[in-house]
């Protein structure tokens, strides 16, 4: 079918001549307007349209923007009808030689959609200032209204200031020149784009802006940006804005975070005007983000979806709900230790932390802190850590918690992706934040000079808010009690796997993961944890555990040393360790350090949890022989269900070697079931209990994660079997009903001989003298890719590159006995892990190394 332009076929493409009912048009006044409208196609095929999409495009784009959605009904099938305009003075409409602003724009589209006659059931969809076009109309059409899709808007400046590239477009020694007598207006937008538009697709979206006179309304537009009190069309503005909060019907929004234009702040806004909206960021994406990523797919998903299909992984506990802070408030006249910290030494009771949780709550409300406010906590784990956590809970804010693990570039994305509206840290922390541009109201932890709280521009401190807080002699009683169901956390994952995903849980949610823990490992009160990994920070005093974190720094596990853990667990006589793996590798390299009274000290745990990756067995038991009385488990989960299964050393002895590692039976709760994959490592979508079928691995349970915040694409993935959470890792069960984890579903080989898992082959490689730890990737095109092993030696090669033949003989060998054929092996000094566990292997970044190394492309460390 002939195409007008690349992605837009002729058959779309129709002009219409529309009477104006503008009040700036003379009576009797018709324009004609372009529009792209697939009812011609549909009628052809027989299909009666569902509903119609009207799409609204902004400035200085044109209908074009919305091919893709044209596109992805006719290859789908789909019965939609979609209506692409081109708003006067833009794209192939009618040059009117009238100042348009936004009251007649959003009177000009109900001009167009009352010429179409287009019924009821319409969804509208709008980008740029189109979003503000569209909504106009939406708000004063409700009765005909479906839904709201919008894609990096603004309704309002919400208090902002104008941002720079529109501030240089409106300065009038620019405006003109930038916006119409040259293209370069034109020219900036289209380079936002990421990656950058293909030529042909460019050249389309600069065809109707070719002469000055084109280009008038590109100019007029940028003109009409109400940002000051004063515009013309600041009041229009103003009442669509506030006239958004009122609409009720199904919204989603689909954002690029990198807009230099349109970024987060706006898309806050508009959530607090639109709450129910489901929201897509797709890191990486800009303004144009229709054209960096498919909006389409997720689009007419997400206009099929059901309501709450995100939350089908839930079962509800058979356990009455117990609020998190209920051990801490049955023990408010209680003296013994709550919280240790180790440097600097100090403690708090429990009345203490109840006192302080209260006051601290109080103060928090005082500064305008509500309940579902998000506050950002970028305090390492202690006693003013457990205090915030238990303070915001208090309160029903939701905590944000995103640790500098993630490292500098992915921590500002986390933060931004969550949109705190308080933002509590140390003094590093707040100076990220203000260098950084990170959002929320400032808290900062420690005490600052009045210069350098100006500089942060921090407003309050922690000492200010449990003052004023004291002050008021609030009690647990002086707080409303947040809905069970309400978010209370966003934790962020550990970006092993990609950009860190904030995962969204409910009160009800921590306190079943509170819930399993305590009956799984018998976690009762009393108990005394030493804490080496963050998340039982949050959890210890929900457990009723004295806790303690070691002197360490808990985003860099492997400074934890022997007699860092021992001294935290003399502090509190500790009954129960958690650290992560290699937090324990570095505990067992240093014990030559401890002496006689913190070995007797250790001698006294009794229970051993470790987690985050997998724990070969000669390190458990080199761990049992540091804490020889104690239960030595491993719990296999993830940030979005922790945890999910648990086996210890012992049963890991009567495991024995199999296909990757074995995790055990489920926790407390849980239920765990199989995917199968196919030749090609595609998951299947039945739950299965077969033995030793491959597949995905699937959970449910009450303290499964609620959803996945503002990724909206990514939660229905993971929640697309009804009633279980995708978790991405790929495993067995063996005929005992034990799990066994061998990789991640992304790391599945898709070889001639089928689907093949890397975990048994990386096990058979680091049985290989020399060895150290190795990852087996695959190399080429689905079905045919060519297994590569990528390793470390010890002693560590000099360089990276190919293996000695040697090394490569026995590799081949030891893999050979897992019934795979290695094409290549390869030597790297250190292999690429995650920041927060040190310990989860980046077997992506090494494919692509693999990759380029064999293709004869210079090598470097991956």
């Amino acid at each position: 079918m002939t195409e007008i332009f690349p992605g837009v076929k002729e058959i779309y493409s129709k002009y219409l001549s529309v009477p104006s009912t503008s009040a700036i048009d003379a009576q009797g006044a018709s324009y004609r307007w372009h529009v792209l409208d697939n009812q011609e196609e549909l009628t052809q095929r027989g299909i009666t349209p569902v509903g119609t999409l009207v799409c609204v495009h902004g400035n200085p784009t044109w209908s074009y923007l919305w091919r893709s959605l044209f596109n992805h009904v006719s290859d789908h099938q789909l019965a939609w009808r979609i209506v692409a305009v081109d708003q006067l003075d833009m794209g192939l409409s009618e040059r009117t030689g009238k100042f348009r602003r936004l009251a007649d724009r959003v009177n000009d589209l109900g001009d167009v959609i009352d010429a179409l006659d287009l019924g009821n059931n319409v969804t509208t969809v709008g980008h740029d200032w189109g979003g503000i076009v569209s909504l106009g109309w939406a708000v004063a059409h409700q009765e005909r209204l479906n839904n709201v899709v919008l894609t990096n808007t603004a309704v309002h400046p919400a208090g902002f200031e104008l941002p720079a590239a529109l501030k240089l477009a409106t300065h009038p020694a620019v405006h003109g020149w930038g916006t119409k007598s040259t293209r370069a207006f034109l020219q900036v937008t289209h380079s936002l784009a990421q990656p950058a538009l293909d030529p042909q697709v460019r050249q389309a979206f600069m065809a109707p802006y070719t002469s000055a006179e084109q280009r008038e309304g590109v100019a007029n537009f940028v003109a009409d940006i109400p940002f000051l009190p004063e515009h013309p069309s600041r009041r229009a503005l103003d009442e669509i804005s506030e006239a958004v909060r009122s609409l009720k019907v199904p919204a989603l929004m689909l954002w690029g975070p990198k807009d230099p234009v349109f970024s987060d702040r706006y898309l806050r806004d508009l959530l607090g005007r639109l709450p129910q909206a489901q929201v897509h960021r797709f890191e990486g994406a800009s303004h144009l983000v229709g054209e960096d990523r498919d909006i389409a797919t997720p689009i007419f998903e997400w206009l099929d979806s059901t309501p709450d299909s995100a939350h089908s992984a839930r079962v509800q506990s058979e356990d009455a709900y117990l609020p998190m802070l209920a051990e801490l408030d049955s023990r408010q006249d209680d003296p013994s230790a709550a919280v240790v910290d180790i440097h600097p030494p100090r403690s708090l009771s429990w009345a203490e932390l109840g006192q302080r949780v209260n006051a601290l709550a109080s103060g928090l409300q005082q500064i305008g802190v509500k309940s579902g406010d998000r506050v950002n906590l970028l305090v390492p784990p202690g006693i003013e850590l457990t205090s915030l956590i238990y303070a915001c809970l208090r309160l029903g804010a939701v905590i944000v918690v995103a640790d500098a693990g993630l490292g500098t570039k992915g921590l500002g994305r986390a933060i931004k992706g969550a949109g705190p509206s308080f933002l509590v840290g140390i003094n590093r922390a707040l100076t990220g934040a203000r260098v950084l541009g990170w959002p929320g109201t400032k808290i900062a932890v420690e005490e600052l000079s009045s210069a350098k709280r100006k500089v942060l521009g921090v407003e309050h401190t922690l000492d200010e808010l449990l003052e004023a807080g004291s002050s008021t002699g609030a009690t647990a009683g002086s707080f409303t009690a947040p809905d069970p169901d309400a978010d209370a956390a966003v934790l962020f994952t550990s970006g092993s796997t990609g950009p860190a995903k904030g995962v969204v849980y409910t009160h009800r949610q921590l306190s079943a993961m509170r819930d399993t823990l305590r009956e799984t490992y018998h976690l009762k009160a009393g108990s005394s944890l030493v804490a080496g990994f963050a998340p039982f920070a949050l959890l210890g005093p929900a457990l009723g555990a004295t806790s303690v974190t070691p002197d360490m720094d808990v985003t860099a596990p492997r400074t934890l040393t022997a007699s860092a853990l021992a001294d935290a667990a003399v502090a509190v006589n500790a009954t129960t360790v958690f650290a992560s793996p290699a937090a324990l590798a570095n505990v067992l390299a240093t014990k030559a350090e401890l002496n006689t009274a913190q070995r007797k000290t250790l001698s006294n745990v009794e229970l051993m949890l470790s987690a985050g990756a997998p724990i070969p067995e000669p390190l458990l038991d080199k761990v049992q022989q540091l804490v020889p009385n104690a239960k030595v488990h491993t719990p296999y989960g993830m940030t979005e269900a922790l945890p999910v299964t648990d086996i210890d050393l012992d049963g890991i002895r009567e495991a024995g070697q199999g296909n990757g590692v074995c995790v055990g039976t489920a926790v407390a709760g849980a239920t765990i079931a199989i995917a199968p994959i196919d030749d090609l490592g595609v998951a299947g979508d039945q739950p299965e209990y077969t033995p030793n079928a491959t597949g995905e691995i699937l959970v449910r349970a009450a303290h499964v994660k609620d959803r996945y915040d503002r990724l909206w694409i990514t939660e229905q993935a993971s929640s697309s079997i009804t009633g279980w959470h995708r978790t991405g890792d790929v495993g067995h069960f063996d005929a005992e009903g034990r799990l066994w984890v061998e990789g991640r579903l992304g790391h599945v080989l898709s070889m001639a001989q089928g689907a093949v898992t890397p975990v048994a082959a990386e096990h058979a490689v680091q049985s290989v003298a020399g060895a150290g730890r190795a990852a087996l990737v695959g190399v080429g095109p689905a079905g045919t890719q060519a297994a590569v092993v990528v390793m470390e030696t010890v002693p560590a090669a000099p360089k990276a590159g190919p293996a000695s033949s040697e090394l490569t003989k026995l590799v081949r060998s030891a893999v050979a006995a897992t019934g795979i054929e290695v094409a290549a092996v390869l030597v790297v000094k250190t292999l690429p892990t995650d920041i927060r566990h040190n310990s989860k292997i980046d077997r992506a970044a090494l494919a692509q190394w693999a990759s380029s190394t064999l293709a004869g492309g210079r090598i470097r460390t991956p």
